[in-house]
């Protein structure tokens, strides 16, 4: 119902921009990388998620999402090319730690939930770079995508396994409501995010979220905070900051390109006119474009265009 709600919130937008007939035309490659977005991080994430939350505290089930930064880092360093410097690899050990220290905080228990969620944030880390590199869908229209095909087999999967739908109207709303914020707005504003700075980045930043779900669970749920808890977010935190002072400089070459995707006119990769008039430098827009090839050096971002070889990794 969540992933429905992102879809049905989106949708009014998304029809009226001709995406239907985008997602048909696009690239092979393109199509494949939304497949694997749906199937990895839509369906087999949240299974593997909800069962480890069966036999876990949400609290600690919250800390372990921070794996996803993890996992989005290692494929995007060996399999993605999403460059990641020394600093950047001292912050997700720190990271690894701390979620080490919360498995074993919840014995035997504990180790299975966090091998169920290592799994789901394996899914999502897929799911990022997926995301992070379709250059011929919006981020909305990604997300609308997502959202339609993930939520109806999710809740075809639910219906089968519970026997049926129990929820009343007033549930079904909520769960709309909360998904199209949640859901909708939220993997919108993360894929906008992932392609202007890269996945590993974005997930650093989104990292902040499970800190919110452990004081939810505090709140909302009456779970009691612990001192291994505690010190474990402690290393959550000072992990992130090498993540974030991680510098990226050196001579790279652009080939020839034709995408589309949000970006703006104060930065070197888009200086291309407009038919329609002039537009402001700081104002982000989403338009086909095509890029020349060139070479040249600037601290970047493994963005949308600095997918590329390094030599020092």
């Amino acid at each position: 119902m969540l992933y429905l709600g992102a879809a049905i919130g989106l949708a009014p937008g998304v029809l009226r921009s001709g995406a239907v007939v985008k997602a048909v035309e696009m690239s092979s490659e393109n199509k494949l990388r939304l497949l694997g977005a749906i199937l990895l991080g839509g369906v087999a994430g949240p299974l593997a998620l909800l069962f480890g939350l069966r036999i876990a505290e949400a609290s600690s089930v919250s800390m372990w999402l921070n794996l996803e930064l993890v996992f989005t880092a290692l494929l995007g360093h060996f399999i993605f090319k999403d460059y990641l410097g020394r600093a950047g690899w001292i912050g997700s050990l720190g990271v690894v730690i701390a979620a080490g220290i919360l498995s074993w905080n919840g014995g035997v228990a504990g180790i299975q939930a966090g091998l169920l969620v290592a799994l789901a944030c394996l899914f999502w880390g897929f799911d990022n770079h997926f995301t992070a590199l379709i250059d011929e869908l919006s981020p909305r229209s990604n997300t609308f995508f997502k959202g339609i095909f993930a939520g109806s087999i999710n809740l075809i999967i639910g219906l089968s396994v519970a026997g049926g739908y129990g929820g009343s109207w007033e549930q079904t709303i909520f769960a709309l409501v909360v998904g199209f914020f949640s859901y909708g707005l939220s993997i919108a504003l993360y894929i906008s995010s992932a392609q202007g700075i890269g996945a590993t980045r974005a997930q650093i930043i989104f990292a902040s979220a499970p800190f919110f779900g452990v004081g939810a669970s505090l709140i909302f749920l009456g779970e009691s905070l612990s001192v291994l808890q505690i010190l474990a977010a402690g290393l959550f935190g000072l992990s992130l900051i090498p993540l974030l002072l991680d510098s990226h400089l050196h001579e790279h070459y652009h080939g020839t390109v034709v995408h589309d995707h949000l970006h703006t006119h104060n930065e070197s990769h888009h200086d291309h006119s407009h038919e329609t008039g002039p537009v402001f430098s700081f104002l982000p827009h989403s338009h086909e474009h095509e890029h020349e090839s060139k070479t040249h050096a600037h601290t970047h971002f493994p963005d949308i265009h600095h997918r590329h070889d390094h030599d020092d990794s």
